[in-house]
């Protein structure tokens, strides 16, 4: 009795393999056939059998699972996710398999990924980056590409994720880069690799080759780790992240400013001016740290100090509009306690003497303003505000200006 037993048992476990087998097979086809739905449909009536099969078997299940699920590149974000974890329980014989089916999700993700980048769906690009990266965890580059290009659309959640396993992988993106000076021009020019760099050198187009490294992308994380934590109001997280950066890259000038504008940002305008001062102890001749200077100054009520930062930036950028316009506005600024002191005095000699006084005070700082706000329409002619100041500042000082001033108005659409 025991061993018919034995020999039942024996012959329903050989059945249920050779369902096993045939339901695989099935999904196998259908996988050939392009039908992946019904595929995936023959592949979740085998999962409950899992644990009972061998080893080879759980293989090829895991392999067809991740086949199914990736539907030849067809698959949404949250199947190629299952796609990619099945592909992880794949071993044995057939590792082959799983790593030709991950070189074909890659490239095919890669071409996605530059595709969307260069329609300027960069939502869609990061995605697919992320996606590279997964199939291929080395390639760490891919996952920096996800990250940058989810902070470029906003995706602040998502690339916070990203960012901060960029960060514990100690990513620094540093590469090599193979390089040779062209003959005939004279220009450094960087090639594919170092094989191709030294044909070229051979065929004498090329001279002095060698090579060199690209600078640290760890700065440039962590500042955006940074900013993000700004943006969603966790200002501890956001000082931790600067201040890692600014010990790992002290002479990076970018990340001073960086942080400086954080402090800004955060209502630390002591810490700000401080850093900023620093900024531009090492780069005298950066107009954008003077305009920086010259906000903080003004908003402090340093005037004189104001002035003097946007005087020194528009000297070192002529262009530079906001110092301009910032100029402008704080001078005329001053116009409010004259009025106010002219509105109040009453019609005695001594009144109307110091009446004259005021209303010549007026003019000269509508005269010290002039040229400022041309500055402006110079850089920026379509500046409807600076142009209708400046017209009635033409008109209030007399000046000859005031009517083709007046018509440049109009021209803009203003009254």
């Amino acid at each position: 009795m025991k061993k018919q037993f034995i020999v039942a048992l024996a012959i329903m476990v050989t059945a249920f393999s050779f369902a096993q087998k045939k339901e695989l097979k099935s999904a196998e086809k259908a996988i050939k056939d392009s039908n992946y739905a019904e595929a995936k449909s023959l592949l979740t009536q085998v999962e409950p059998m899992l644990s009972s099969m061998n080893e080879d078997l759980k293989a090829q299940y895991y392999l067809l699972n991740a086949k199914a699920l990736y539907a030849n590149g067809s698959a949404n974000n949250d199947d190629v996710a299952k796609a990619l974890k099945s592909l992880g329980l794949v071993q044995g014989d057939l590792e082959v398999e799983n790593q030709e089916l991950r070189n074909t999700m890659l490239q095919s993700f890669v071409k996605k990924g530059n595709d969307a980048y260069e329609s300027n769906d960069f939502s869609l690009s990061s995605k697919n980056f992320e996606n590279a990266y997964r199939v291929s965890p080395q390639d760490t580059l891919y996952l920096y590409y996800a990250a940058a290009t989810a902070t470029g659309v906003q995706e602040y959640d998502r690339a916070l994720v990203l960012y901060e396993e960029l960060e514990e992988l100690n990513y620094t993106g540093i590469e090599t880069e193979y390089i040779a000076v062209n003959k005939e021009t004279g220009v450094i020019e960087v090639f594919q690799s170092k094989n191709i760099r030294d044909i070229s050198v051979k065929g004498g187009d090329f001279v002095k080759p060698s090579k060199r490294h690209t600078e640290s992308k760890k700065a440039e994380i962590v500042k955006n780790m940074a900013l993000i934590y700004t943006n969603k109001g966790d200002n501890e997280q956001a000082l931790i992240a600067m201040t890692k950066a600014r010990e790992a890259n002290p002479d990076d000038l970018n990340l001073l400013i960086s942080q400086a504008n954080l402090y800004y940002k955060l209502g630390d305008t002591e810490k700000f001016k401080e850093l900023l001062t620093i900024a531009t102890e090492r780069d005298p001749n950066n107009a954008e740290l003077q305009f920086n200077l010259g906000v903080m100054s003004q908003d402090s009520g340093d005037i004189e100090s104001a002035k003097k930062y946007y005087d020194r930036a528009i000297v070192l950028d002529p262009t530079d509009v906001n110092s301009k316009i910032n100029m402008a506005s704080m001078i005329l600024n001053q116009e409010k306690a004259l009025i106010q002191e002219m509105n109040g005095l009453g019609s005695s000699s001594a009144d109307n003497k110091r009446y004259d006084e005021l209303k010549l005070q007026r003019s000269e700082i509508y005269k010290s303003v002039i040229p400022y706000l041309e500055g402006v329409l110079v850089t920026d002619p379509a500046n409807i505000e600076a142009a209708t100041t400046l017209m009635n500042i033409y008109s209030a000082t007399g000046d000859d200006k005031y009517k083709a001033m007046k018509a440049t108005v109009e021209s803009l659409g203003g009254n």
